[in-house]
């Protein structure tokens, strides 16, 4: 049997059919165009699960994992930042589910990031994993015991939101000093170019220019390594998972700075098992996917 799995990011939507072997069948991807709206980011999801369809007519359900916290009973979007403008009391579930007929199950993407990675990826056989996804925001998630722990009000894992520096950088959930607002990849290359005073097009231009030595950009990574290596160390205290994993767009560039957090989580005496995400940009679309699944258990 086939599954669609969808993955609503910020930039982007991922769509993937896969089977219950772990085998992709089918994908896509269009740009989300948030900046339009609800009705214009709703049109781009229906548009992939469209094109996915009309491929393998024959896939059973339909797995969604968004930005925002999610109700995963009802598939009310609970709420959500102007990362999404206007997808706040969004019914996911109800609206996919009325025009495609078929089951819908809808959880928030740094979730559908860890059963991904907790099914086909880097925390494949662990029962106790933490994930944080770096991209334009800070994701979460928390698999204890097996299960992931979404909380009483669908919040559970809101690393990105957790206060790192008290009265700090402004964020767009209303609060100041969020993680979110230091180490996601947006965060980074609005420090950089502050502090190189040079525009960056993305973090790929960032890190070409500590490559060549630009010191200001430099100064940025290791401020950034510092912040990422607190927010592990407060993870592996507050849970003690068996793996925290790293994931999100930022885990692209690894090959540059990850022996810089390994270097310093080592030089700080700090036991901590973290590993980098394995699917990369597929991990929140094969984990909704395999909800559709793990929802008639």
């Amino acid at each position: 049997m086939k599954a669609i799995g969808i993955d609503i990011g910020g930039t982007s939507i991922k769509g993937v059919v896969i089977d219950q072997s772990g085998r992709i069948a089918g994908e896509t991807k269009q740009a989300t165009d948030a900046a339009k709206g609800k009705d214009c980011i709703l049109a781009n999801v229906k548009d992939v699960i469209r094109q996915l369809l009309e491929q393998h007519p024959d896939s059973e359900g339909i797995g969604i994992g968004t930005a925002g916290r999610v109700n995963a009973s009802t598939g009310e979007i609970v709420y959500a930042t102007d990362n999404l403008p206007g997808w706040q009391g969004s019914n996911l579930k109800e609206e996919i589910e009325s025009v495609f007929h078929r089951r819908v199950s809808v959880d928030n993407d740094a979730n559908t990031a860890l059963i991904g990675e907790c099914w086909l990826g880097a925390g494949a056989g662990c029962s106790d994993v933490t994930m944080l996804t770096l991209g334009t925001g800070v994701g979460g998630a928390n698999r204890i015991g097996g299960k992931i722990v979404r909380g009483a009000q669908w919040n559970g894992g809101e690393w990105g939101h957790v206060i790192l520096v008290p009265n700090g950088r402004p964020c767009n959930c209303g609060q100041r000093g969020c993680i979110e607002q230091y180490i996601s990849g947006t965060a980074f290359v609005q420090a950089a170019a502050e502090a190189a005073s040079i525009h960056f097009p993305s973090g790929v231009e960032v890190l070409e220019a500590y490559e060549k030595g630009n010191p200001a950009v430099a100064a940025v990574l290791n401020e950034f390594i510092d912040d990422l290596t607190v927010v592990i160390h407060n993870i592996h205290l507050g849970i003690n998972p068996q793996a925290i994993l790293i994931g999100g767009g930022m885990v692209d560039s690894k090959s540059i700075w990850w022996g810089l957090l390994e270097e310093r989580v080592k030089r700080q005496g700090l036991h901590i098992s973290f590993r980098a995400a394995e699917l990369g940009n597929q991990a929140g679309s094969i984990g909704a996917a395999r909800m559709v699944w793990d929802a008639r258990l």
